[in-house]
């Protein structure tokens, strides 16, 4: 899995054939998306960084010139709350000098000339350089952090006699919260997790990475799944964070068998395609990191050959379009339907395929994770 580099190295890139192929592509972004969409998006996204709800309601009941002169008030206003002390008073002195820019003061018969426009100038310069420079040497930060967060993962599907195993995670940002691994295990039998812990981005993408470690530590030590939920509970309630908790589907598979041991922490059920018809798996337990001395319960199921399991994170029921219309349930459930006679990798891209349909312009709101396990015949050749 390829990173960029954009520390000091990218500075011997030619300028002038970046800047040529960043005018290419915005341009092809906005006869895409249309100016309105684009410039919309841009004014959408920054008014919901830096103006409250509280805000943002009461712009929607100004129109004409007061609506414009409060909006630029309040970015100006939330851009200063935003910067550290230091930098909030650099900025401000450089706003303040730029409007009075080459004013003139009259005191009795004494003229002062201001001529300090190049200052205010300097100084917003200067805050811009500052801040540019945090965001840029913490993009490479999140970039290390989504190469180890990746390389953590597998980087195949595991391959597991009698059974078609497909895996799938695409982080909303940088690194995210979804947790997708294998692991075999001492008694021949493997193992697939499917987790989700709950936000996004770096904090979630920790918390991750921690679930992850805690289950390839405890799991070769517990027989019942059940025992392994509550062993994995009070590690995450021990040392996680009051509001962050995590979802879990973790499956031992068998090979050569329909076989399947199953603990479900707080989890959409997974979807059964048997036949034409999709069902769902029982309801599991409560999430783990929530509550200490919480039960839980391994659930054993028998699968037969043609039956497909589709495990999924929320990012996938819950995609939303630019309408801001879920993808929800129902839908997912036909589109599951859809996959009969698919291997597991063409019933994922198809998946895949028909909701990056529905999303379309609209940009990716969470984390989305899937797996598929398909039965095959016992002497059926695994694909990769």
């Amino acid at each position: 899995m390829s990173t960029s580099n954009r520390g000091a190295g990218s500075q011997s890139q030619p300028l002038f054939k970046t800047l040529g192929n960043d005018v290419r592509i915005v341009t092809e972004d906005v006869l895409q998306r249309g100016f309105a969409r684009s410039i919309g998006g841009t004014l959408a996204d920054l008014e919901e960084f830096y103006l409250s709800a509280e805000d943002r309601r009461q712009l929607a009941g100004l129109s004409g010139g007061r609506r414009l002169l409060r909006r630029i008030w309040w970015f100006i206003r939330g851009l200063l709350l935003k910067l550290t002390p230091a930098r909030r008073i650099l900025l401000a002195v450089g706003l303040f000098t730029l409007v009075i820019g080459r004013g003139r003061i009259d005191i009795d018969t004494v003229h002062f000339a201001l001529r300090i426009q190049g200052l205010g100038i300097l100084l917003v310069f200067l805050v811009l350089v500052l801040e540019l420079k945090d965001k840029l040497v913490a993009r490479d930060e999140l970039e290390a952090g989504r190469a180890v967060q990746f390389a953590l993962m597998p980087s195949d599907s595991p391959k597991v006699s009698g059974w078609d195993i497909w895996l799938y995670t695409q982080p909303a940002n940088d690194v995210g919260g979804d947790l997708v691994d294998h692991l075999p295990l001492d008694d021949g039998r493997h193992a697939v997790v499917l987790g989700d812990v709950t936000g996004k981005a770096l904090p979630a993408a920790l918390l991750s990475v921690k679930l992850q470690a805690t289950i390839r530590a405890l799991a070769p030590y517990f027989a019942d799944l059940g025992d392994l939920g509550a062993g994995l509970n009070r590690i995450l309630y021990r040392d996680g964070l009051p509001t962050r908790f995590a979802s879990l589907i973790y499956a031992v598979v068998t090979p050569d068998s329909g076989a399947v041991r199953l603990l479900n922490a707080g989890h959409m059920p997974p979807l059964l395609l048997r036949g034409d018809t999709v069902t769902t798996l029982p309801r599991g337990s409560m999430v783990l990191g929530m509550m200490p001395n919480v039960p839980f319960v391994e659930q054993q199921s028998q699968f037969d050959v043609g039956d497909t399991v589709v495990v999924y994170s929320d990012g996938v029921s819950e995609a939303m379009n630019e309408a801001e219309d879920f993808f929800g349930d129902e839908r997912l459930h036909a589109l599951v339907r859809q996959t009969h006679g698919l291997t597991a990798p063409q019933a994922g891209a198809h998946i895949l395929a028909d909701l990056k349909l529905f999303v379309g312009e609209a940009e990716q709101s969470d984390d989305v994770s899937l797996m598929v396990l398909r039965r095959l015949d016992a002497s059926a050749v695994t694909s990769a």
